[in-house]
C-alpha cells in the first residue's frame, strides 16, 4: 500500500472516531480545508462518497462502515506501535471522553477537574452518558475513551480496573409514613417505588432479589438520572432503593431519610474500563490512573463521612 493511501486511512480513521470534520482537523493538527481535500481524495481512490451530509452532520456510507469494521483495530494497533511520543500532562492538548452516570459525575468530577487544571491545563474532559446497553459498543467503536460504571456483559476486547463496591439503602422524604420505623418486607413490597434506570428497564437488582422470595413490588415511576430522584421523593410518598454513594451528596440528603433495606442485595462493583487498543496509549494510561486514584479516594472519604453521620445519629 502506498504512503498516500496510508495517510488517507489515517485521516479516515480520525474522522470516524471524532464523527466530525472539524474535530478530526483539530486532532490531526490540520485545517478543515486540508481534511476536506483528503475526503475528496478518498472518494476518488475508493470510488465511493465515503461521507454524506445529513443536515449539519456527516454520516459514513455503507462502504465506509464496512471499511471501518475491517481496519479499525489494525489501524489503532499500528498507530500505537508507531506512536513513541510520551504523554506530557503539563504541555498536552487533548480531549478525553469518559462515559459516566450522573452519580459518578457528582462523586469524582469536581476533584478530577481541579486536579487536571493543576497538572494538565490543556487537557479537556468530556462526560458522555453511561448507558449499560451501549457502553461496550461505545468503547469498542471509540466513541468514548474510558467508562466508569457497572458492566453487565463480559467483552474480551475490554480491560478494566475495579474501583469500589457500593451497597444500597432505602431513601424517602422526611415525615414519610415509613420514616418513623424500620421498614419491614411487607411494607416495602406494598409501597410505590421510584427507580433510576439508565436503560429504561424497570426490572433491577431489587426485583431479582424479591423474585427469589416469590414477591413483587410496584415500580410506579422511573427516571434516567439519579439527580431527578430528590424532587420526586420530596413531593410524594414514593420510596427508592439507591446506591449508598448517594448518601455522600449533601444536596440529595437534604430532607431525606435513609433506612436499611428489608431484602438482602449483593453490593454492586464499579469498574473503570477501556478498550485493549489503548493499552499502550500513554495519554489514556495517564488519564485512567487519575480517574482510579480520584475515584477511590472520593469513595473512601464518602464512606468515612457516612460512618461519622451514622455514629452521630446513634449517639443522639
Amino acid at each position: 500500500m502506498r504512503n498516500q493511501e496510508l495517510n488517507l486511512l489515517h485521516v479516515f480513521g480520525t474522522i470516524m472516531t471524532e464523527g466530525s470534520i472539524s474535530r478530526a482537523a483539530d486532532r490531526l493538527g490540520l485545517t478543515q480545508p486540508a481534511v476536506s481535500t483528503a475526503v475528496s481524495r478518498m472518494r476518488v481512490v475508493w470510488s465511493d462518497p465515503v461521507f454524506v451530509r445529513r443536515g449539519r452532520q456527516i454520516e459514513p456510507t455503507s462502504y465506509a462502515l464496512s471499511l471501518w469494521d475491517q481496519i479499525r483495530d489494525p489501524l489503532y494497533q499500528l498507530t500505537s506501535a508507531l506512536d513513541t511520543a510520551k504523554f506530557e500532562p503539563v504541555t498536552a492538548r487533548r480531549t478525553f471522553r469518559v462515559a459516566v452516570t450522573d452519580l459518578i459525575l457528582e462523586l469524582i468530577w469536581p476533584s478530577l477537574v481541579c486536579e487536571l487544571k493543576r497538572c494538565a491545563p490543556g487537557v479537556d474532559l468530556h462526560a458522555v452518558p453511561f448507558a449499560p446497553n451501549t457502553v461496550v459498543q461505545n468503547l469498542r467503536e471509540a466513541n468514548v475513551d474510558l467508562a466508569v460504571g457497572l458492566f453487565q456483559e463480559h467483552e474480551p476486547s475490554l480491560r478494566s480496573i475495579w474501583l469500589f463496591d457500593t451497597g444500597y439503602v432505602l431513601a424517602m422524604r422526611a415525615n414519610h409514613p415509613l420514616s418513623f420505623q424500620d421498614v419491614d418486607l411487607q411494607s416495602f413490597v406494598s409501597a410505590e417505588h421510584l427507580m433510576a434506570s439508565m436503560s429504561g428497564d424497570s426490572n433491577g437488582v431489587v426485583d431479582q432479589a424479591l423474585r427469589q422470595q416469590g414477591l413483587e413490588r410496584r415500580v410506579a415511576v422511573t427516571v434516567n438520572h439519579f439527580s431527578a430522584m430528590h424532587e420526586l421523593l420530596s413531593r410524594s410518598d414514593l420510596i427508592a432503593t439507591v446506591p449508598e454513594m448517594v448518601t455522600s451528596d449533601c444536596r440529595f440528603c437534604s430532607g431525606m431519610v435513609f433506612r436499611e433495606l428489608p431484602v438482602e442485595i449483593e453490593p454492586t462493583s464499579l469498574y473503570l474500563a477501556w478498550h485493549t487498543r489503548h493499552d499502550r496509549d500513554s495519554g489514556i494510561v495517564w488519564m485512567r490512573n487519575q480517574i482510579e486514584r480520584v475515584a477511590k479516594h472520593q469513595w473512601a472519604a464518602a464512606m468515612e463521612a457516612r460512618g461519622r453521620d451514622c455514629h452521630s445519629q446513634a449517639a443522639g
